[in-house]
């Protein structure tokens, strides 16, 4: 009989290798074998959505759900008050999108100007404030999406501080600009 506490599995003084084979040959068991034509549509989503499989997968796995939208800061777009367009490869790809397509106002800009940029955007809010408590970053988002449910859309951000706004959103996950213009 084992100490108090032991899970009667095999001892942890045996070798690396055993370990790792028995950690990954369990990890292969947990995970699903989908069928071939549920990811070849699972890619042309992807795709539809201007995201790599990998990261599409990644979202489709911690949440369950497809995206239904993406939520972009004005930093991300490049928008300013001395550039106030998008610049045209991230406009072309802005408007190649599938899916919802939101924006947030980073002051000193207004909801307006980063409207004026690109009007292939859905509708855009003003992003929280740069020192903003947790619960007023939650309702700015929350406002921003309206009826669409968090869990289903990616913010795209360019600072980390915009980071934070998915964690208060609850947002389905964080892509910096550059990994999704790029």
């Amino acid at each position: 009989m084992g100490e108090i506490g032991h899970n009667g599995g095999p001892s942890m003084e045996g070798g690396v290798s055993w370990r790792k084979h028995c950690w990954s040959s369990a990890r292969e068991r947990l995970l699903p074998t989908l069928p071939i034509e549920v990811v070849r549509t699972r890619v042309k989503r992807a795709q539809a959505l201007g995201l790599d499989y990998k990261t599409y997968a990644g979202v489709r796995a911690a949440t369950g759900h497809d995206v239904v939208a993406f939520l972009f800061s004005s930093n991300a777009l490049r928008v300013t008050l001395v550039r106030p367009a998008i610049p045209v490869e991230r406009a072309v790809k802005l408007a190649e999108v599938q899916c919802g397509r939101l924006a947030l106002a980073v002051a000193p800009l207004t909801p307006g100007m980063v409207e004026a940029a690109n009007p292939v955007l859905d509708g855009v809010s003003p992003a929280p404030y740069a020192l903003a408590g947790f619960s007023e970053m939650r309702e700015r988002v929350r406002a921003a999406l309206g009826k669409l449910p968090s869990d289903q859309v990616i913010l795209v951000g360019d600072l980390g501080l915009e980071r934070d706004w998915c964690a208060a959103g609850r947002l389905a996950g964080y892509l910096p600009a550059e990994r999704y213009f790029g």
